[in-house]
């Protein structure tokens, strides 16, 4: 029996701000490269979801038994944020155990771990283990600008003989450090840190060169045997000081999206992976390092199961497929750093119990097909518009339907005084059925009626006092089955 992975998934978000827009904010140059911007209606959780999406590409999500989901920025504090998750992405609350893995920028390996032990203890399982992240640094601080956000996902399972993995995973290792170098309180949002050289020489640099030799020594394995290291990596500097002092050549050092994406906290060692396995070969062996209050490590050997990608590569395809944000102050205002004038509140009173029982619309999106006259209908019908029939339907998800817009309105003062501009739109899905909901990632000359669309899993509103989630509609993105 072999252990490892059984497809991939990654996300970055639509915007991004180059490291020059934001230090001619504060009137330097900024640094190089860009910084991923979660939009205003996205999050942790969000992503997630999109990274899981990209997994079922590859895998049918019916077998999915648990799903596993790390970062440091979870939306709920005391609620379970991967319950959301495993019901967004359309699984089956009956069949599948959720946990989160948090507190530590080391939760996409530490959760990877877990899942890993998972299916050696029940070698039916497939684990989907996902992380993401949306942090902050002060404004104007170095965190700031090297921080980004996105998300990567996996799913983990066993094999008789490996063929069908796109990955074995042949060696997994952890060691603890207890070291304030980066932290936040529970209290705050800002990620505070201890002196430059203390972080890194006491923390990132001695830790992984502790880890990568005991990697090396249990293995018995040399830096030269892999065709691909992972190394994440808080800032370019210090990764190339420990990539060269250990011998990694630049061939060997797989983008980690540092300076695509910024440091993307517990998502980043996953995204690794997922960017060295969309450009693997069968045979080769890859080396991940992992860093947070000590490091992990893990050794993958690529599997023929591989070739399932066909040269797919997502996070290729989302980096080509995003725009520039055109604003600093937009995205202080964005994360309630600068806040600007709200739009009109919401006129409608939360309810938790039809947050409930409407679920199955909302957060699974599915709508329902008649028996009768097979019209399908959105949201789900129990009395059909067009024959009349009641309590006589099949449910069908929209989820991943690469829809046509139908009809839409653009309204120039529905939003936030920073971002005004909102467009409703009602899409037509596969089978026909009409969804109102709103737009999201467009260029607002572009949208046209029968462009071509699909669903994201967006926040809407905070009603209740807690954050209600819905399908929005944008441009395409996603890699499609």
């Amino acid at each position: 029996m072999e252990y490892g992975i059984k497809s991939i998934g990654a996300y970055l978000p639509y915007r991004y701000l180059p490291q020059t827009a934001i230090g001619a904010a504060w009137g330097s140059r900024g640094g190089k490269g860009f910084k991923s911007v979660a939009d205003v209606d996205e999050d942790s959780i969000t992503m997630a979801v999109e990274a899981g999406m990209g997994c079922f590409r590859f895998f049918d999500r019916k077998d999915v038994s648990a799903v596993y989901f790390a970062t440091t920025t979870a939306p709920y504090a005391e609620k379970l944020n991967s319950a959301l998750i495993s019901v967004a992405c359309d699984l089956q609350d009956d069949k599948v155990f959720s946990a989160d893995v948090t507190s530590s920028t080391r939760a996409g390996t530490n959760a990877l771990k877990m899942a890993v032990s998972t299916v050696r203890a029940e070698p039916d399982a497939n684990v989907l283990v996902t992380a993401a992240d949306v942090r902050l640094g002060y404004p104007k601080s170095a965190q700031e600008s090297r921080f980004g956000d996105g998300a990567a996902a996996v799913i983990v399972g066993a094999e008789e003989n490996g063929d069908n993995l796109m990955a074995s995973i042949d060696y997994m290792s952890f060691i603890n450090e207890e070291i304030n170098d980066y932290w936040r309180n529970s209290d705050e949002k800002y990620t505070r840190h201890a002196e430059a050289r203390f972080c890194d020489e006491a923390g990132y640099l001695g830790q992984l060169n502790l880890i990568l030799k005991k990697v090396l020594k249990e293995t018995g394995l040399k830096t030269e045997d892999f065709a691909k290291a992972v190394v994440v990596g808080q800032q370019a500097k210090t990764l190339l000081k420990f990539c060269t002092k250990n011998k990694i050549t630049p061939e060997q050092t797989v983008s980690t999206l540092l300076s695509e994406a910024g440091d993307t906290g517990s998502a980043q060692a996953l995204l690794g992976i997922v960017n060295a396995l969309e450009n693997a070969e069968p045979g080769q062996k890859i080396l991940v390092l992992d860093y947070g209050n000590g490091a992990g490590a893990a050794v993958l050997t690529v599997k023929e199961g591989i070739r399932k990608l066909n040269g797919a590569k997502q996070i290729e395809r989302y980096l080509g497929t995003r725009a520039p944000l055109d604003s600093y102050a937009r995205y202080l205002s964005w994360r309630g750093i600068a806040q600007a004038e709200p739009g009109t509140p919401y006129k409608v009173q939360p309810s938790w119990a039809q947050t409930w029982r409407e679920q199955r619309i909302n957060l699974r999106l599915h709508g329902s097909v008649c028996r009768k006259c097979g019209s399908a209908l959105f949201p789900i019908n129990r009395v059909c518009d067009c024959c009349g029939s009641k309590d006589d339907y099949d449910e069908f998800s929209a989820q991943e339907d690469i829809c046509r817009l139908y009809t839409f309105s653009i309204d120039e003062f529905a939003g936030q005084s920073d971002d005004p501009v909102i467009i409703q739109a009602v899409a037509e899905t596969a089978n026909g059925a009409h969804v109102y909901t709103l737009m999201t990632d467009f260029v607002r000359e572009e949208v046209k009626t029968d462009m071509e669309c699909e669903f994201t899993f967006r926040r809407f509103n905070e009603l209740g006092n807690f954050p209600n989630y819905f399908w929005k509609l944008r441009p395409l993105r996603r890699e499609q089955r």
